[in-house]
């Protein structure tokens, strides 16, 4: 028979606490890819994959937290650990693989599309192989119109985040695409759950052993939320994403933008003072023109002359 579905047993409880993990995840993904890109250093691969796993690890997290909320009328629910725990790897291992698309090939318009419609697809899989591990007494089948709604809202909330990665700067621009994304994951998470018809065989137990959602509870709050904080503690330490850049990566009027290489400067000539060039304009110093150069010939004349009388 057709079976009753709740999915707010717990109120405005569960959806709040998983928009708010999805922003977490996101807000850590997106600066650390945000570092990977704009610091072109020996940690690239590794702020790209840190990032890919707080992203993952949030919407995974953000997944399991709605489904505690989520029940079905006198038929308790179990669920199978690996397959749960399996769809935290499926999701790491998708939002990666856009993920270094974008860092590794740039931000054009394909490698967006390309990362964005995998990541995209990653996070559909993770949601429905997490409901494949649901073990109740009865049968699940899904809307087909709304689960390719569903897909759709995935692939075009993972392309618009990569996006923000690359394109939103500031800490407040990247706290408001954080929120962005955690609200269009939430709402992909909710349109799905809208395609879900449960059928229900019995009036019994849960069947297929596993664990309840309240005993999931504790490994999901604790493992993903300590990996969260510590990726937390990482991006709050590194000081060019806490300070932004310092000040001798910025252009400067002494040469050409190089982004980690500091300007180079000349070293004084005989009879200058230690700051002479700081207070000649660009372009016109003792070797930037004719006269600057007979100058400098004139001064290298006139020490030689010396030497000689010496």
């Amino acid at each position: 028979m057709q079976g009753t579905v709740d999915g707010f047993s717990y109120g405005l409880v569960t959806p709040v606490a998983a928009f708010l993990m999805a922003c977490l995840g996101g807000a850590l993904g997106l600066r650390c890819t945000t570092r990977s890109l704009r610091h072109r250093d020996t940690f690239k691969a590794g702020w790209l994959a840190l990032g890919a796993t707080s992203i993952g690890t949030g919407i995974w997290t953000m997944h399991f937290i709605a489904m505690i909320g989520f029940s079905v009328d006198r038929a308790p629910i179990s669920y199978d650990r690996p397959i749960t725990f399996a769809s935290l790897g499926v999701a790491i291992l998708m939002v990666g693989i856009g993920i270094f698309i974008v860092g590794y090939r740039g931000a054009t318009a394909l490698t967006l599309v390309t990362g964005g419609t995998i990541t995209g697809l990653g996070v559909a899989t993770m949601h429905y192989l997490g409901m494949a591990g649901m073990r109740f007494q009865g049968t699940i089948d899904y809307d087909t119109p709304t689960v390719a709604l569903s897909v759709v809202i995935a692939v075009v909330a993972a392309t618009t985040a990569l996006w923000a990665a690359v394109s939103v700067r500031g800490f407040l621009a990247s706290v408001g695409a954080s929120m962005v994304m955690g609200l269009a994951v939430s709402g992909m998470h909710y349109t799905a759950m809208a395609a879900v018809n449960v059928h229900v065989h019995g009036m019994g137990g849960a069947t297929g052993g596993g664990d309840s959602a309240t005993s999931l509870l504790l490994p999901m709050l604790i493992g993903p939320a300590v990996f969260l904080l510590l990726a937390a503690v990482v991006v709050m330490f590194d000081p060019l994403l806490v300070m932004g850049d310092p000040d001798w990566q910025r252009p400067t009027t002494h040469g050409p933008y190089r982004p980690g290489v500091p300007a180079q400067r000349r070293a004084p000539a005989y009879g200058e003072p230690a700051n002479w060039s700081s207070r000649q304009p660009p372009g016109r110093g003792a070797r930037g023109t004719r006269a600057g150069r007979r100058s400098a010939g004139r001064t290298a004349g006139r020490g030689a002359h010396r030497s000689q009388e010496w």
